[in-house]
């Protein structure tokens, strides 16, 4: 078989691959809180907000902002942990291979 055939066999094994590890991602998810735990949030690996958890002691009208803070705060180190989870995984199905638009 030549050359590029084998290419093109491996990519298409790769593409495969590629489709299950995401439909995987989909379904797994991470959870960070920020505030001592007053803002929990889950994410899913496919870069998805699942859910936002907010205690009720943590609702202060009188200081609004520090409720936003704490939720993008928590939003941000789940879609941190889930794009983490994501490259790593990517990267197994790769094998370091050198393909622009791949990972």
């Amino acid at each position: 078989m030549s050359s590029v055939g084998k290419l093109m066999k491996q990519a298409a094994r790769v593409q495969r691959e590629m489709e299950t590890v995401q439909n995987e991602l989909a379904n797994r998810t991470v959870e960070a809180t920020s505030g001592g735990g007053a803002v929990k949030v889950v994410a899913k690996c496919d870069n998805t907000v699942d859910s936002i958890k907010v205690d009720p002691q943590a609702l202060n009208p009188e200081e609004p902002q520090l409720l936003e803070d704490m939720i993008v705060s928590a939003v941000n180190s789940a879609l941190s942990q889930a794009k983490e989870i994501s490259n790593e995984e990517m990267n197994k199905v790769t094998s370091g291979m050198n393909m622009p638009g791949l990972t």
